[in-house]
Formats: structure tokens, sequence, C-alpha cells
């Protein structure tokens, strides 16, 4: 017969030696599944914040039309009210001789006239111009007769790349309606706005003299 005593039966758990309490990382993971859960349901059970053409709508940017004249003929477009009078020219009209150059009014590469005045047409928004009138350097020559300026430019070689040309010669045709052609000296001032960057200001400015009448 043993004489061996059966073990006593393991004390039921008490209160203190319950599941260790949860640790930032647990409180942070559960915490993400419930809102991920709430979130999942809000979607299941049909609950959406946003219609979908709502949502559309205001992600398309704000746009406007706008009517204006240019070189001679009236045109009416639909433009992003953020669109530049050279963006509008080049992209929608196709006029693509104003040059994008500096992009930031610097460099006199995309200047038109708007109601007879010199504007860099990067930095004007096309929204701004309902009823202007516009001229490019495509609306300076009469059919196959150039511009005096532009004829002008080919007399004193007054350029190489070409690139600057069209603004050059618009701010010209501004410079000498403007009346700031008295002197050479004159002329650089008011024109130095436009950057050749082939360096052609000598013959840039005797092309402006010649068309001034000066010589």
């Amino acid at each position: 017969m043993s004489t061996e005593l059966p073990e006593p039966a393991a004390p039921p758990p008490t209160g203190a030696e319950s599941s260790p309490a949860p640790t930032r990382r647990t409180f942070i993971a559960a915490g993400t599944a419930v809102g991920g859960a709430v979130v999942a349901g809000g979607v299941i059970g049909g609950t959406i914040l946003a219609d979908p053409e709502e949502a559309t709508a205001a992600e398309r940017p704000p746009s406007s039309r706008v009517s204006l004249t240019v070189n001679g003929t009236r045109h009416t477009v639909t433009v992003d009210n953020r669109t530049s009078l050279l963006d509008l020219l080049r992209e929608h009209l196709g006029l693509t001789g104003s040059k994008k150059g500096c992009n930031a009014g610097a460099c006199g590469a995309c200047t038109v006239l708007v109601d007879g005045q010199r504007h860099n047409a990067c930095l004007t928004l096309a929204v701004r111009l309902e009823g202007a009138e516009v001229t490019t350097i495509e609306g300076l020559a009469e059919g196959d007769q150039l511009h005096p300026l532009q004829q002008a430019f080919i007399d004193q070689d007054a350029f190489q790349c070409g690139y600057c040309t069209p603004g050059q010669i618009v701010s010209g045709v501004g410079c000498i309606q403007e009346g700031h052609t008295g002197s050479p000296e004159e002329i650089r001032e008011w024109m130095s706005g436009n950057i050749c960057r082939c360096g052609c200001y000598v013959k840039i400015v005797r092309a402006v003299e010649q068309t001034a009448g000066r010589k």
C-alpha cells in the first residue's frame, strides 16, 4: 500500500495574478484596430461623407470664360483661372511666336501689347483681360508686308538665335509708340526689360532708331 499523499490542487488565481497590464505597444495596436473597424463599418454600412460627384467637382480647378481680341480676331475661351496670357496664346490659340523664357517676367521674351501697352504675358492672368485687345508678334505684319521694325531687324542684323526676337520687336514697337526714342541711351533704358543672351543690343537699338525715323 502506497504511503504517498496526493499533491494538493493548484490554488485558483487571485486578482493580483491576472493577465499583465497592456503595454504602450498593445494599447496603440488595439486602438488602431478599433478605429479601422469603425471606419470600415461606416463604409460597409453605406455611410460616405462626400458624394462622388461633389468630390470630383472639388478636385476640378475653378475656371472662367473670357472674351478678348487677339490680333484683330475675337476669341471666347474657358480657361483655368490660373492660366497666364502666355499659356492662353500658346496652348489655347496656337500663337507660339511669344516665347516662354524665364516665365517670371525677367527676360521679356513673352512681351505683347495689351490695349497698346507693353505687358509680360507670363505674368498676366488671362481671366483679367475681358474685352482687351492683344497684339502679338504674329499680328504686326500685314499679310506679306512686314512691320517696319521687323524689316529694320533684318536690315540691321539685330538677331542671332532669334529666341528673344519676337519679344524684342513687340517691345520696340511699344517703345516707339510711347515716344521713348529720343536717344540711344533712352532706347536702351526703355528696352532694358528685354534680354538678348546673344548680345545684339547695339544692333537692336539701331533697328529701333531706324524705325523711329532717326536713321
